[in-house]
């Protein structure tokens, strides 16, 4: 037999022959899944140990960002051949050994995801909770690190929309933890019995009057201090919407609400009253002022770099008005229609 020729399937019993090599290719494949996994794996142990070494560096010596200049330049020059060791991609190492410790990063989800989804991870995500539950979806569905980033844009992995805020980098971790489950990202103002067209400060006086269902809307551990709360500020005089206290925070919450979408200068003036219950109403044993502000809609992004340098921990959370009751909904269709 010509060994260039094909050999017939008939010379194997045909469909013996069919489930043999099938058999065969699945092998090959399972065995370069398990090349690749092993070799991602290994990259990001390497990885995780530069970012550790530079990391205890600036610890132990104080090295500051210069080193990290050097090192990119002293491992490119000994390394031609391999990349990633530009001067971002070693800070990027320094962010992951940061944010995991050495065993997680080798389990799984994390373990099966090339370097370049761990990046997006640790630039789009702010809690290991979130990084965790948006890496098990990757790597379950096989996302590519664009469609991972479009996913961490819908928030598709939260259950519900979650209070945007700077909690992480503001306050003690214990504390941020807390302060982040304490807010929710939308709160249901239905029993407001307003519109969207309802003006601001009407708004304001519905919701102040009905302290006691907004109360069971915020959740457990908020207590009610006071309603257009007056504040004297180097003679000139300012309202606070809704003062609360924080039971397991020790700490007081300022509320305030806008009408319309969340505008950069709504925290700073939102900070403003916070430092004020700072400095003229808290004790020495509460802790720092938490803000939480309630808008119609809000623009992530802009949310984020809204709260990034401010150092008051304030929380950015939306409202929905509910429906009518239907006998209102019915006139407003009769009036619509005619």
């Amino acid at each position: 037999m010509n060994p260039d020729l094909p050999i017939p399937a008939s010379a194997f019993g045909g469909t013996d022959y069919d489930n043999w090599i099938l058999a065969i290719k699945e092998r090959v494949r399972q065995a370069r899944l398990r090349a690749l996994l092993a070799a991602n794996a290994e990259q990001l142990a390497l990885y995780w140990d530069i970012g550790r070494a530079i990391l205890d560096k600036q610890e132990q010596r104080g090295w500051g960002s210069k080193v990290v200049d050097r090192m990119s330049r002293d491992l490119r020059a000994e390394f031609p051949d391999m990349t990633g060791f530009s001067r971002s991609n070693l800070m990027y190492m320094r962010a992951f050994a940061d944010a995991w410790h050495r065993p997680e990063i080798v389990q799984a989800p994390l373990g099966q995801l090339p370097w370049y989804h761990q990046i997006a991870l640790l630039e789009r995500l702010k809690s290991r909770g979130d990084r965790l539950a948006y890496a098990a979806l990757a790597a379950d569905n096989g996302w590519s690190r664009n469609v991972l980033v479009h996913h961490i844009d819908l928030q598709t992995a939260d259950p519900l929309p979650r209070a945007l805020s700077n909690f992480r980098d503001r306050l003690p971790p214990a504390d941020s933890d807390l302060a982040e489950n304490m807010l929710k990202g939308k709160y249901d103002l239905g029993f407001l019995d307003a519109t969207a067209r309802t003006k601001e400060n009407r708004l304001r006086k519905l919701l102040a009057d009905r302290v006691a269902q907004f109360l069971v809307e915020l959740g457990v551990g908020f207590a009610f201090v006071g309603k257009a709360v007056k504040i004297d500020v180097g003679g000139d005089e300012f309202e606070l919407d809704l003062l609360f206290y924080h039971l397991s925070l020790h700490r007081y919450v300022v509320v305030e609400l806008k009408t319309g979408k969340f505008r950069p200068q709504d925290a700073g003036q939102l900070a403003f009253y916070m430092t004020a219950v700072d400095r003229q109403i808290k004790t020495p044993a509460d802790g720092k002022t938490v803000g939480l502000l309630l808008c119609k809609s809000r623009n992530r992004v802009v949310v984020e770099y809204s709260l990034a340098d401010l150092v008051a921990p304030i929380g950015v959370s939306t409202y929905d008005l509910g429906l009518p009751a239907p006998d209102q909904l019915s006139a407003r269709l009769s009036a619509a229609l005619s």
